[in-house]
């Protein structure tokens, strides 16, 4: 498929850092078929990722664990992407309902990777390179149309000048300068053996906070409670708690604003570096070889190596299999301010 292409789907309903990752397939499409418009499918919180995307033509919400929970709801999208047809589709999550879903429309070539549930729906299937990343697995979806994937293309978040706004007047609120000297840490995640323990972040918190005019815990409404604990045993008092107050993209322009970010292996990683600031990654239950390391030229990964048990799980789970925790408890707050101090 050499030629122009008018319509291009990609169908991506899977975790916000997953959805991040996707952005670079979209980019470099969008630099091959200048003329393309090119939509995507997503789920209600990961849409937000493709506002004001410059190789976005139009983003189709797709709840699926919500109000479209079942045969209904995929009964919609299909009527929706039936509309009219595409000349491709693509589709890096493997989930059955995808393929079917990408099935479903009428389109010319459809391509997934072999590692998915529904693979023999796809026209043509890419392996899936386990060993690679996220961003380069996902580019290899393009192998069949022998386009030139270039070298370090990384994902670009587009906030509003809304969005810009609303962080400057957080920034005017938190009584800090209009260009203040900021941290970043993001503490949670939605599974516990990914979290480096909250003692840990608050002594972090408390050793950082003399170096910069604030220290800004980043985190959605599910993190609330989790920051707000940190902060209070942190006792230092330029130590805000943001929580549950910014957009994904909000979050990603005051992220974009600080010097560095420390984060567990989740969403606010990838944000971070959709924004240039670099990333000091704690990984625990995970690991980096699964695919979802930081990318960016200064970003680090702080880690335990040489524990048999590690990686334990492909996302984390509610508790240390073996009771120990030691990838995690491992890791001193010493450490991670030694890190942060090498990347800025």
């Amino acid at each position: 498929m050499n030629g122009p292409l008018d319509r291009i789907l990609v169908i991506q309903t899977a975790f916000i850092g997953d959805v991040i990752l996707t952005l670079p397939l979209m980019q470099v499409l969008k630099k091959k078929y200048p003329a393309a418009g090119i939509d995507i499918v997503a789920v209600p919180r990961a849409a937000e990722i493709f506002a004001n995307h410059p190789a976005v033509s139009r983003i189709i919400v797709y709840d699926k664990r919500g109000s479209e929970k079942g045969i209904g709801g995929f009964l919609r999208i299909r009527r929706q992407l039936l509309e009219k047809p595409y000349d491709l589709v693509l589709v890096p999550h493997r989930s059955l309902r995808s393929a079917l879903l990408a099935r479903s429309v009428r389109a010319t070539l459809r391509i997934g990777f072999d590692r998915s549930a529904g693979r023999w729906l796809f026209d043509r299937v890419v392996r899936y390179d386990a060993a690679a990343h996220e961003i380069d697995r996902n580019l290899s979806l393009l192998a069949p149309l022998d386009a030139t994937v270039p070298n370090g293309e990384l994902p670009r978040l587009y906030p509003s000048e809304a969005d810009r706004c609303v962080v400057d007047d957080a920034i005017i609120a938190m009584g800090l300068p209009p260009e203040p000297n900021l941290i970043a840490v993001a503490p949670g995640s939605i599974w516990n053996t990914k979290r480096w323990p909250a003692d840990r972040y608050a002594a972090l918190c408390r050793l950082v906070s003399k170096d910069y005019n604030a220290v800004v815990l980043i985190g959605g409404k599910d993190d609330t409670a989790l920051c707000r604990d940190i902060r209070a045993a942190a006792g230092a008092g330029n130590i805000v708690n943001t929580a549950g107050m910014f957009s994904l993209l909000q979050s990603a322009e005051i992220i974009r604003r600080c010097r560095a970010i420390v984060t567990n292996d989740s969403a606010p990683l990838h944000l971070a570096v959709a924004v240039g600031t670099p990333v000091a990654a704690i990984f625990g239950a995970t690991v980096p070889g699964f695919g979802f390391g930081p990318r960016g030229e200064r970003d680090v990964v702080i880690e335990t190596n040489g524990l048999k048990c590690r990686p334990c799980a492909i996302h984390g789970g509610e508790k240390c299999p073996i009771g120990t925790f030691e990838c995690m408890k491992s890791i001193t707050p010493e450490r991670v301010v030694e890190a942060v101090k090498n990347i800025q």
